[in-house]
C-alpha cells in the first residue's frame, strides 16, 4: 500500500464514521418524534434505508430545524431531572441529619452508638 492508498483509507474510514453517526442520529430522531404518523415515519424510514446518503441529506433538510429543537427538549428535560436529583439528595443538612437519626434512636430502631456514628457522619 502506498502514501495515498494510505491516506485514503483513512479519509474513507472517517467518513464511513461521520455517516454512521448522521444515520443513527436521523433513526432516533424519527422514531422518538411523537408528532410524526407512523406511515410518514415509515416512508422516512424506507428512504434512508433504500438511498441512505440521500435519504439522510433530505431528512436533515427537511427537518433539521425540528431536530435541533427536539434534542434540545431533551436535553433540558434531563438537565432538570439531574438538577431536582441533586437536590433531593443533598438537601439534608446535618441539623435535619441529626434530627432523623434522634427520631430513630427515640424510637429504638438504632442504638446509641449507631445514633453518635450517624451524628459524626453529619458533622463531618
Amino acid at each position: 500500500m502506498g502514501f495515498w492508498d494510505v491516506i485514503w483509507l483513512m479519509f474513507s474510514v472517517v467518513m464511513f464514521a461521520a455517516y454512521l453517526m448522521v444515520l443513527f442520529l436521523v433513526l432516533r430522531d424519527l422514531f422518538s418524534d411523537s408528532q410524526r404518523p407512523g406511515w410518514v415515519k415509515a416512508l422516512w424510514l424506507l428512504a434512508v434505508l433504500l438511498f441512505p446518503l440521500l435519504g439522510c441529506l433530505a431528512y436533515m433538510l427537511f427537518y433539521g430545524q425540528q431536530m435541533t429543537a427536539r434534542q434540545s427538549v431533551r436535553q433540558d428535560a434531563r438537565g432538570d431531572d439531574m438538577a431536582e436529583y441533586v437536590r433531593r439528595t443533598a438537601s439534608a443538612n446535618p441539623a435535619e441529619q441529626i434530627a432523623a437519626a434522634k427520631k430513630l434512636l427515640d424510637e429504638g430502631t438504632i442504638t446509641a452508638d449507631e445514633f453518635q456514628m450517624l451524628k459524626a457522619r453529619a458533622l463531618a
